[in-house]
This record gives structure tokens, C-alpha cells and sequence, in this order.
């Protein structure tokens, strides 16, 4: 198939997917958007000579077969889809891509693959099934978007925190590994809350100056920290949530960007960054790069068009959508 890379405007995104080094044997033509390399310092002209055609972005989703956006399609490209067309990256359609589900995906009968990081998934209009990708494929993006997120709310907070400071972690997954190891070398004051122990820590939730997150729960389950709970806080609490759940994990919250991180209320101050391994796109670009190939560049992506014809494949993994 014809696998168009778009550059990703998504606020404050500047990660590179794919790197020329890591363009071999691939069994799809790769078309490229002018400029795709710019934030690595990579020219157009490495990625041609790599093998790839060089297009404007119109271009790109006009003589693309399947379309590859590291984060969810902007408002402002949706003229640039078309009917049909096969749509990979991180699109959140339980979260922040919901309205792109809505506006997009259904109208078009796209095939949108979710590159989550725990359980990547196929949606086909009002169909899903379990992508044939590993678990886990990008826990070292989780590990960063809890390192750098920790570090980036710190230094925009204004604190550098020593060991007066009360600091709760939320979870032990990859996020929370990240968010420990960024904080571990400024305080050892540090508990990390997990599933056993997560009932003291509703019971102590009141006493930390820094509570990070590392937990997504979605719409189906209740809040770790409640509207009513937060009115509880110590007045200057910061709440990193590292898992981007916005209004979910921290009931009410919602979205910040990178350059503006960080919003007080109601005496809280609240840092829900959706894409904080960005901040590091030096560090995380060419690990993505590598995993992207591997996984998804280097095989015939028409793979994820098998769920228009649920075939063998797919039998006992397929769910309907309300």
C-alpha cells in the first residue's frame, strides 16, 4: 500500500516517527511530507534518498493509501481525508479523539488503528477488534511521558522539591516508573501508591504537596480524586497527572499544552500534558522510529483492512460499539 507520514500539529508535538536510518525492505511506498525531519534537523533529501517521495501535506493524504499522524488528526486536516482511507497513530477514540470518531471516522468509514500503548486496537465503523500488535510496543514513550512530565511540571510549578516535600505516585505502571525515576533525584520522600495499597492513600491523599498520576481509567470507572476530594487538598497542591486522563483519573480537569502547562484552581494547580514525551523528541524519536518500523512501516499495512472482512484472523476479538 501507499503509506503517507504527515507531520504531526498537534500543540507542542515535535517528535519525528520515522528516521531515514530505519527506512529497509519496507513493503509499503512511503510518502513523506515536506519538512517531516525538521525539529531532528533532517532534510527532505535523506528521506529520498532512503526511498521516499516527497510531497506537500495535501499531497500526502491525496495519493496516500493509508495515512500514518504520531498524534490525532487536527480539525483543520479534515478536509484532507478521504472516504475510505486506513488512518494509523495514537487517536484516543475512548478520549480526546472521540469528536474525530464522531466527525471523521464513522462519516468516512475509516479504518482507524489506535496505536494504545497497553492494547492497540482496530476501529472500523461501529466495530473493534484487538490489533495483531504486541502489548506494550511503546513503553519506553510511557516511560518518558512520566519522566519528562514530572520534570516539565516541576520547573513550570516554579519547585524544585527536597525531602520536606510530601510526594504521592499513583500507579507502578511505565508512566509511574518514569515519574519515580525523574523524582527520585530531588526527594526520597516519595511513596508510590499501587492497587493494594491504593485504599491508604485515599485515606492520606490530604497530606502531600505533589501528587503525580500514572493511571488511566477511563469514563467507565470512578475518579482516583473526586471533585469533592480535591476540596480537601492542601492549598498549593500539585496534581501531575502523567497519565494525560483528563476528567477522568482527576475528576473536572482538563487538557493543558506545553506552552501553557499548568492551571490553578480553586487554590490547585493542575499539569494534564497530553503528549510530555515531545518535551524529550531528541531521546524518544528514533526508539519510536525503530518500534514504528518494525512493527507497522516495514509490513503491508493493508493487514488493518482485514476487519472490513473479519476473517479467521480476528474471530472471538471483534466488540460493537453503542
Amino acid at each position: 500500500m501507499i503509506l503517507g507520514l504527515i507531520k504531526s500539529n498537534f500543540p507542542g508535538e515535535r517528535r519525528v516517527a520515522l528516521l531515514p536510518e530505519d527506512i529497509n525492505n519496507f513493503e509499503n511506498e512511503i510518502l513523506i511530507e515536506q519538512g517531516f525531519g525538521d525539529s531532528l534537523d533532517i532534510e527532505d533529501a535523506e528521506y529520498e534518498k532512503a526511498g521516499c517521495r516527497i510531497l506537500s501535506r495535501s499531497g500526502v493524504f491525496e495519493q496516500s493509501d493509508a495515512i500514518f499522524s504520531l498524534k490525532l488528526i487536527q480539525s483543520v486536516d479534515y478536509p484532507l481525508i478521504k472516504f475510505g482511507q486506513l488512518i494509523i497513530g495514537w487517536t484516543h477514540p475512548y478520549g480526546s479523539g472521540k469528536s474525530f470518531m464522531k466527525e471523521q471516522a464513522y462519516p468516512k468509514e475509516l479504518v482507524v488503528v489506535d496505536l494504545d500503548s497497553n492494547l492497540p486496537e482496530i476501529f472500523y465503523k461501529k466495530e473493534v477488534i484487538r490489533a495483531p500488535l504486541p502489548e506494550g510496543l511503546f513503553q519506553m514513550n510511557s516511560f518518558y511521558a512520566g519522566f519528562a512530565g514530572t520534570i516539565n511540571a516541576l520547573l513550570a510549578f516554579g519547585l524544585v522539591p527536597d525531602n520536606k516535600t510530601k510526594i504521592a505516585i499513583l500507579g507502578s505502571g511505565n508512566v509511574s516508573q518514569g515519574a519515580f525515576n525523574a523524582i527520585s533525584k530531588f526527594s526520597t520522600n516519595v511513596k508510590m501508591f499501587y492497587r493494594r495499597t491504593m485504599p491508604i492513600f485515599e485515606k492520606t491523599y490530604a497530606e502531600y504537596d505533589v501528587i503525580i498520576n500514572g493511571i488511566e481509567v477511563g469514563t467507565e470507572n470512578s475518579p482516583i480524586l473526586s471533585l469533592s476530594e480535591q476540596q480537601h487538598l492542601k492549598k498549593g497542591t500539585l496534581i501531575i497527572d502523567c497519565a494525560a486522563d483528563a476528567g477522568n483519573a482527576i475528576q473536572g480537569s482538563h487538557f493543558t499544552e506545553i506552552g501553557a502547562p499548568i492551571y490553578k484552581e480553586n487554590g490547585i494547580y493542575y499539569y494534564v500534558v497530553p503528549n510530555t514525551p515531545s518535551i524529550v523528541h531528541r531521546s524518544i524519536s528514533s526508539i519510536l522510529s525503530k518500534t514504528l518500523s518494525e512493527h507497522i512501516f516495514k509490513r503491508d499495512v493493508n493487514q488493518f483492512n482485514k476487519i472490513k472482512d473479519i476473517g479467521s484472523l480476528y474471530d472471538g476479538n471483534k466488540k460493537i460499539l453503542s
